[in-house]
Formats: structure tokens, sequence, C-alpha cells
């Protein structure tokens, strides 16, 4: 019997030792705690080890969404729970969580947001970019102002494909402040240009104050 207590402490010694090896950093910082409740006849085998990978994936999972939502330029997190629909009541609720669902994304789809100032389009816009990268799916955001600025001086440097194929890329590009602001000369013709590049290749969420 004693034997066998003593190699209790052996063999949580080889599994943190394992842990830090296969690099699971939440399972190890749990594993004490899981021990415990499975000494209390708390937990099942089954369920400690199933809690102890659940705790590991949730802190990966948590680490790729933060890292894909910072990669894709999308800052300020907005979400569908945080908007209010009830501000604006002719917004189809039903159909934005449609959208939602992400098969615009799949058919390479574009979306179109359209309305004054204040209503909410950004907040949209960005909330189903954040469903999207939850999904998987990598997005970027940029403004249009910002967008044609990237086009336009790749081209000055001779690398306007090589930009156009960088923002060709992402599975869902969101293109946020359409007719904010004036377009520089030769802009329209540049955002032509990638839009051209990603038809049925890639989707788009386009946000804008005019019709």
């Amino acid at each position: 019997m004693s034997a066998a207590l003593d190699a209790v402490p052996s063999m949580i010694d080889r599994i943190r030792h394992d842990l830090v090896g296969l690099k699971m950093p939440r399972a190890l910082e749990a594993l004490d705690h899981i021990v415990r409740r499975l000494e209390h006849g708390e937990l099942s085998a089954l369920e400690a080890i199933d809690i102890l990978l659940s705790e590991e994936l949730t802190l990966r999972e948590n680490s790729r969404i933060k890292t894909a939502l910072r990669m894709g330029r999308l800052a300020t997190i907005k979400t569908l729970a945080g908007f209010d629909f009830s501000f604006q009541p002719s917004l189809d609720r039903d159909r934005i969580f449609t959208l939602a669902q992400l098969g615009f994304v799949e058919r390479h789809e574009a979306a179109h947001f359209l309305g004054p100032p204040g209503t909410g389009k950004s907040h949209l816009a960005i909330a189903l970019g954040v469903e999207a990268v939850k999904a998987g799916k990598s997005v970027y955001f940029c403004t249009l102002a910002d967008l044609i600025a990237a086009l336009s001086r790749a081209e000055r440097e001779g690398r306007l494909q090589e930009r156009i194929r960088f923002f060709c890329r992402p599975s869902l590009l969101i293109v946020d402040e359409i007719g904010y602001l004036p377009v520089i000369a030769g802009g329209g013709n540049l955002f032509f240009q990638l839009v051209n590049a990603r038809y049925e290749k890639g989707a788009m969420i386009l946000t804008s104050n005019r019709g």
C-alpha cells in the first residue's frame, strides 16, 4: 500500500513534466485542483481528462481569436449581442443573424450596409467580422481611405499586384466608411481592381453613408 501511495506523487510529477513538454500551460495550472477533485470522488477519471483538455483548448482558442482579431485590425471589438436593435427598428434582425451564420462568406458574396452616420453600420460589420474569426475565417478590416492609400502607395512603388494579392487573402474583407471622404484621383480605379480581383473568390462587407 505504501509503495502505491508513493507512486502517486511520482506519477503527478511525470504528468506535470509532460504537460510542460506539450506546452499546455492551462492544463498544468489546473492539474492540482482536478487531482484534488478526483481524490474527493467528485470526478471520474474520464471527467478529469475531459476538463483538463477543455481548459487547455479554451485557452488556445481564446489566444487564436485574440491574435486573429489583432492581425485583422479588429482592435475595437463589437458584438451582435451588444447591438441595440431597438434603436434601429427598421433593421431586419433575422437577416443580420442569418448573415452571422456566415453563408455569404462561404459563397464569396458581398454584404452592403447603407445608411446615415450613427446608425450602427460599422458596429454590425465588425460584429460579423468577429463571428467570422471565431469560426476560423481570416478577416481584415480597413476604411476605404486607408485601403486606397495603401493601394496608391503600392502602385507608385511598382507593387500594386502584390498589394492586391495581400487584400485578396482574407476570407472576409471589411471596407468601412465608403463615401465619407473624397477619393483621391485614380482611387476609384484602384478599388475597382481589388473588387474585381476578389470577385467570386472572397467575401466582402462594405459600409457606406450613400445609396
